[in-house]
């Protein structure tokens, strides 16, 4: 056991003594885009998480009580509506004047002009039908759809997280491909020595293990660097986009990733680099023999 530890403690040395700044850079950077790409959705992910993906239709009153508790009836009992919330106008009018800049105008009216309203959060398939029906009821004012809105904002999430995906997988294959190239390029710079190596006894399995400790090593200190790459830019950014939200009554910033994520950015980075260093010595380690 103790001879087995001594043999990856002196692989893990000689990877460390062949790790090139620059693949750590160029492995950094690929990195750096799709993991600030996630860091950057998922911190407007608490800015989304206030509207709703949901279609919606307002209902917008003007009608006696009895003619209110119709309307009530009516939704709650609709096969194509899941959830239905009513809006007193005090209310309305309360939520309204917490909008930055609308508590002055809003204390100019001198009355509530906001009528009570329903909003009825529906399937999408159904939504339109729902909402011409509920037009033509007795006591309804006007009736506003958002299910266009909604499509288009859940399409462009959709669309946002397939690219970063896309974005992933080509750097990552990038990724394995340099270290690769790296890992071909030091075997074959050490060819005589595996092939002294090899005529002593040496086993594929031991001299390949400084490549495979490499190729690791390689992928978790690019991991380490375009973690830090993000932070810097997401540092740089809040220095611009603090003042910016302030102005419109918000705290938003852009935060790093949670301690899991930065832990699974690492270890993705680490099982690339080992990849790449795992098909570059089966390519070629195995090819050379001594003569």
């Amino acid at each position: 056991m103790n001879a087995w530890l001594r043999q990856h403690r002196q692989a893990f040395a000689r990877a460390l003594g062949r790790l090139g700044f620059l693949n750590i850079l160029v492995i950094g950077v690929a990195l750096a885009l799709p993991v600030g790409g996630y860091a950057l959705l998922e911190s407007l992910r608490a800015v989304a998480g206030r509207l709703t993906l949901e279609p919606q239709i307002s209902v917008f009153l003007d009608a006696k009580r009895a003619d209110r508790d119709a309307i009530s009836g009516k939704l709650k009992s609709d096969s194509r509506v899941s959830r239905v919330r009513f809006v007193p106008r005090e209310q309305a009018l309360k939520e309204l004047s917490g909008v930055q800049g609308m508590s002055e105008l809003v204390a100019a009216l001198g009355r509530n002009p906001l009528p009570d309203a329903f909003v009825v959060t529906a399937r999408e398939d159904g939504i339109d039908a729902l909402a011409a029906e509920l037009a033509k009821l007795p006591g309804v004012a006007h009736v506003q759809s958002d299910s266009v809105w909604a499509r288009r904002l859940a399409g462009l999430a959709r669309v946002g997280r397939l690219g970063l995906w896309l974005l992933a997988g080509l750097l990552g294959s990038a990724l394995v491909a340099v270290t690769f190239n790296t890992i071909r390029l030091q075997i074959l710079t050490q060819r005589q020595e595996i092939e002294v190596s090899k005529l002593l006894g040496a086993t594929d399995a031991f001299i390949g293990r400084p490549f495979y400790y490499a190729g690791l090593l390689q992928g978790l200190t690019g991991g380490v660097l375009a973690l830090g790459i993000v932070a810097l830019s997401l540092g740089l950014l809040n220095r611009e986009v603090g003042p910016l939200a302030q102005s419109y009554g918000s705290d938003f910033r852009f935060s790093f990733l949670p301690a899991a994520d930065a832990l699974a950015v690492l270890a993705f980075a680490g099982l690339l680099g080992w990849a790449g260093a795992h098909l570059s010595v089966q390519r070629h380690l195995r090819t050379i023999e001594p003569s």
